[in-house]
């Protein structure tokens, strides 16, 4: 092949071409032993190192021309002969890539054999993952992930626009659950490597406010009243309101568990967000409604679904978007419903205690946000401190008579 020797140079490999019938056609560079360059029958041309290792002859692909110039090649070659000397193959770590799990391989497997044993919300970590991961990495190799490249994923990922609108994005709190989980699947299945968002910030939660004020409340049930909205989704929004239950409990709601003679719902623990038994003690418009429900049933489930995979009512997104649009409301959510009870609560002077036991939460934090709305309460309060403290500025001093002194000659 010694005719197929020539100085590498740029003007020589840009005009050299494969023979008429050649599959492949290799040249030589006559400075740089076992550099050699490969033109295909298209005319792609890259450079190889031929060379043995372990008195085996092996190729390793250095990169294309002319995006690698002759110089940078053979640099490269020269640092692929070290390698080799020292035991070292790179065709071993371009395999090993190769054969490197995506991260939707790990995803998945981590949803089969943690998520969906141990954890009860494993379908909105599946969902998660479709809206806000898989797109922007499922393909990407593990090696691929690095701090930097995470923290600008969890960056960007507030700047998305959601589909209902140009003006709704990506909350901080959506793109900091996302992190979690990416943290979460790193740690429980590839242990052995360094977990890429450990370095990585979340971003600042500020809790949500959003509560039906008295006005809003009366337009929501105006609207609710209204002929336009069917029964089933009519009871929904209603017991979601005088139970304050979350909406997933609400959704599938199963008969075996309401009793109506002692007017109370009891939520097992299996599908509980803390996984603890909730008994819910059902006010007076509440049981009405389901004493109705009851006596037209025909299934297991207060809210009976034939359509829906799980048998009972799904997630009524169109006919929540109608009903906010009659009633004028903006911003609010389905689980703002589950506020408005606790504000109500509240603005009534409930203890934090007892709202924290009927909406379930597990943590006092959760409830501490409904502190800031027993203004009335705190009013009345710190109304009474006040008009007990005026009241000692009014108070008649304490006249004290003086003892007179046994002999008359003085007081003391």
């Amino acid at each position: 092949m010694a005719k197929n020797e020539v100085n590498f140079t740029k003007a020589t490999l840009e005009q050299a071409q494969a023979p008429a019938g050649a599959k492949r056609f290799y040249l030589y560079d006559e400075k740089e032993s076992g550099l050699v360059l490969q033109i295909t029958p298209a005319g792609r041309k890259s450079f190889q190192l031929y060379r043995k290792h372990n008195g085996q002859p092996i190729r390793v692909t250095i990169g294309t021309f002319p995006e690698l110039s002759v110089e940078q090649a053979r640099k490269k070659a020269r640092q692929i002969k070290v390698d080799l000397n020292n035991g070292i193959n790179p065709n071993d770590e371009a395999r090993a890539i190769r054969e490197e799990l995506t991260f939707a391989v790990l995803f998945h497997r981590w949803l089969e054999q943690f998520a969906k044993p141990h954890k009860r919300s494993w379908a909105d970590d599946l969902r998660r993952y479709q809206n806000y991961m898989e797109q922007s990495f499922g393909n990407k190799r593990l090696s691929w992930f690095t701090p930097t490249r995470v923290r600008e994923w969890h960056h960007n990922l507030t700047a998305r626009v959601k589909q209902r609108g140009p003006e709704a994005t990506i909350a901080p709190g959506t793109a900091n659950r996302s992190l979690a989980l990416l943290k979460t699947v790193f740690s429980q299945m590839a242990p052995e490597l360094i977990n890429p968002c450990t370095s990585v910030k979340a971003f600042k939660e500020v809790s949500r406010e959003r509560f039906l004020s008295p006005d809003e409340m009366k337009r929501l049930f105006d609207a609710l009243e209204s002929e336009e909205t069917g029964n089933d989704f009519r009871d929904y929004i209603y017991l979601s309101l005088f139970s304050g239950a979350r909406r997933s409990n609400v959704l599938g709601m199963m008969w075996k568990d309401v009793d109506l003679d002692a007017e109370l719902w009891t939520i097992p623990g299996a599908v509980s967000k803390n996984g603890s038994i909730m008994r819910v003690p059902l006010p007076v418009a509440a049981v009405d409604i389901l004493k109705l429900r009851k006596s037209v049933a025909s299934s297991v489930f207060v809210f009976p679904s034939p359509d829906s995979k799980a048998g009972h009512y799904t997630t009524p997104t169109k006919a929540w978007g109608s009903l906010l649009k009659r009633a004028g409301l903006n911003d609010l959510r389905l689980h703002d419903l589950r506020r408005s009870c606790g504000s109500v609560m509240a603005n009534q002077g409930t203890s934090l205690a007892i709202i924290g036991g009927a909406l379930g939460h597990k943590h006092h934090s959760s409830t501490a946000v409904y502190a800031r709305l027993q203004v009335s309460t705190v009013r009345d309060a710190l109304e009474a401190g006040s008009q007990a403290m005026l009241a000692t500025r009014d108070r008649p001093e304490k006249v004290v008579p003086l003892r007179k002194v046994a002999n008359g000659s003085g007081e003391k």
